[in-house]
């Protein structure tokens, strides 16, 4: 076998038998690469999780089209709690032919705990080793020193000096790469053998990435210090003197071959923030500028430049996996950002390159997503892709403390670009704020009745199909999906309508004595979206406007009293697009938005598509079977030609990848 997958996709041949059972307590099958392969092999795939919503999907999906006598690919059930398929409903016993898979069948001569600890995408690298390096019954640290070495990278016994480990730490937190902690424990049980890192926070720079990076920050202004002077002027290295976090060196090797690489990259893509230096007009011309504060129109010019040059780069091609998608999503971000700047021009040149970036970018996801995004749709919920498994994500952060809160803030509308302005507001308004940034991907199409419900649901929208044209079942589904993993309806709580001053309903739910979770929806931005008429621009002028006014500052303040862990995402964003017609329809549409219009029938839909070839028929992964999306091509909308407005509803980074922050509170 070349790889893992040809062993469990050797089992998938078409019309052997309609219905497959797989024992799946690894979880393999929910690997994106097996999804896929299983998907082009013409298999569906149900999950066997919620015996409800299981039911659900497969008696009006596949046991009613069998029933009519109307043949489909086989069915694909997981169970992913036990080796014992006998638990199953009896009636899919009896009807299906069974299968299992399992990582000691893969990696036997690897500890299982160890090889169960990865992520599945990392398997690949794994199998590779075990067939070249061959290297027998292996044990716990044994195991553990061969997946760090052969799979990410990293030889512990090998980290001889700061830049070793600097190295390694950069190219493993700018790339967001995830390591088990298990791993990591390895990783720093070895490196605290060498007295040269015994005073460096190990515990919090290897696996947290926000960590590292603070830890750099502090240190950068130390490292400006000893850059500047001359060389035989050293720099007082006494970490008491600057007020640090983090113990450990005040002056670390920026400068070095293998750490100087990241360095610009990681002040461009807003990682790591400029500083102001007595010596800034000398610097500003070494490969220290990035790192700089000059004046506000130089720096912007500077990142604007290097993000150009990087993101060209950096597009993703069809086959990459979907965490290239969610790691791009904040470069293009900070760059539309710095694009949206109020009170600036921007140059001639830079706006035909973005303009020309734009368009490669949309073309590169759209093709991506017409091959991959099917196979989202069931990934693990840990670490979230989709808003959907956002709510299990939740719930296991909520399990690991029995003590803790929940606070999770919806932010109706809002574009990734949009939150990196919104996140320099805040930083503005309190220093102290700190952000976890991640991105998830919304669903398509990219309206709020579904991509907003499947977020609270904690389901795909096929589970909630008789609310998919509304929100007003929104509270219901998130208070059910709570209910149902073990807490009470006391517990649980959502407000929507927020974002214009109105904390009193906030802190109303907030006075229920027994409250554990929280679900906020916050629709100042949409709001503004929809009254848009200045482009985006505008949108971002007025969400910092907004942002300004202090709710949301004044919210997070409320919440972190309280003692809740908060997390904020988005469930769409919004671009602006210019109209190329509007589709004559009439009442035959059941939801008619600027970039996406649906239809119940697909004759309907064809005599649509008919007027605009360009537009797409989405193949409506993980809804109803009657929701049937034509998304307008391209940046275009459903409105009168050459009209121009901000809207939602179909496939561009800036619609589709949306922000997913962990906001905390530094102490001190």
């Amino acid at each position: 076998m070349s790889s893992w997958r040809d062993q469990i996709l050797s089992e998938f041949t078409p019309q052997v038998a309609r219905l497959t059972l797989i024992a799946d307590p690894d979880r393999l099958l929910l690997e994106e690469g097996i999804l896929a392969g299983i998907r082009e092999r013409g298999f569906e795939l149900i999950p066997f999780e919620d015996h409800v919503a299981f039911r659900y999907a497969y008696e009006s999906k596949f046991r009613s089209r069998w029933d009519r006598g109307e043949e489909t690919d086989l069915v694909v059930v997981l169970r992913l709690e036990s080796h014992d398929l006998n638990e199953l409903p009896y009636d899919l016993l009896q009807a299906g032919r069974k299968l299992s898979f399992s990582l000691s069948d893969l990696f036997p001569t690897l500890d299982s705990s160890v090889v169960a600890a990865l992520d599945r995408a990392d398997l690949d690298a794994l199998f590779d080793a075990q067939t070249k390096h061959a290297p027998g019954q292996l044990g716990v640290n044994a195991t553990k020193d061969f997946v760090l070495r052969h799979v990410f990278g990293i030889a512990p016994e090998l980290i001889k000096e700061p830049q070793d480990l600097l190295q390694v730490l950069l190219r493993r937190h700018y790339r967001g790469q995830r390591i088990p902690a298990i791993l990591d424990e390895r990783f720093i049980q070895v490196l605290r053998q060498n007295s040269l890192f015994e005073d460096w926070p190990l515990e919090d720079i290897i696996p947290e990435a926000k960590a590292f990076f603070a830890f750099l920050q502090e240190r950068w202004p130390v490292f400006l210090d000893s850059y500047a002077k001359p060389k035989d002027d050293a720099v007082h290295e006494d970490a008491a003197d600057y007020g640090f976090k983090f113990p450990g060196p005040p002056l670390l090797p920026f400068g070095h071959d293998d750490v100087r690489i990241y360095i610009n990259n990681l002040f461009l893509e807003g990682l790591l923030q400029p500083v102001p230096h007595e010596q800034s007009q000398a610097l500003a011309k070494t490969w220290v500028a990035y790192g700089i504060k000059v004046s506000p129109e130089e720096n912007r010019r500077r990142r604007m430049e290097g993000l150009l040059d990087s993101i060209e780069k950096k597009i993703p091609t069809v086959e990459a996996r979907h965490e290239e998608w969610l790691q791009f999503a904040y470069p293009w971000a900070e760059l539309v950002s710095l694009e949206m700047q109020p009170d600036t021009t921007l140059q001639e040149e830079y706006r035909e390159r973005l303009e020309g970036l734009r368009s490669r970018i949309d073309s590169a996801l759209k093709d991506w997503v017409l091959k991959h995004y099917a196979s989202l749709v069931n990934l693990p919920p840990v670490p979230p892709v989709m808003l959907h498994h956002i709510p299990r994500f939740l719930a296991r952060r909520l399990a690991d403390d029995r003590n803790s809160k929940i606070a999770f803030l919806l932010m109706d509308g809002l574009a990734l670009d949009q939150w990196i302005a919104l996140r320099e507001v805040l930083k503005e308004l309190d220093s102290k704020l700190l952000f976890d940034e991640k991105a998830v991907f919304a669903w398509i199409p990219t309206i709020t009745s579904v991509s907003r419900q499947a977020a609270f649901a904690g389901k795909a929208p096929i589970y909630f199909p008789a609310s998919i044209h509304t929100t007003e079942k929104e509270q219901e589904l998130w208070t059910q999906f709570w209910i149902d993993q073990g807490l009470t309806q006391h517990e649980v709580t959502y407000a929507k309508g927020l974002g214009d001053g109105d904390l009193d309903k906030v802190s109303e739910c907030l006075a229920r004595p027994r409250l554990r979770v929280i679900g906020l929806v916050i629709g100042k931005v949409d709001r503004i979206m929809h009254g848009m008429e200045l482009g985006a621009a505008g949108m971002h002028n007025q969400v910092r406007q907004w942002a300004r006014q202090g709710f949301m500052w004044k919210l997070l303040g409320l919440l972190q009293t309280q003692g809740f862990q908060i997390y904020l995402a988005s469930d769409h964003g919004n671009i602006e697009s210019k109209g190329v017609g509007r589709p004559s329809e009439g009442a035959i549409a059941d939801h008619r938005g600027v970039r996406v219009r649906i239809y119940s029938d697909p004759r309907l839909r064809d005599q649509v598509k008919e007027r605009f070839p360009k537009s797409l028929e989405w193949s409506s992964v993980g809804l109803p079977e009657d929701y049937l999306a034509l998304i307008a091509p391209n940046r275009a909308a459903f409105v009168p030609a050459g009209k121009t407005l901000v809207g939602h509803g179909g496939i561009s980074v800036e619609e589709l990848l949306v922000p997913f922050v962990q906001i905390y509170r530094r102490d001190g």
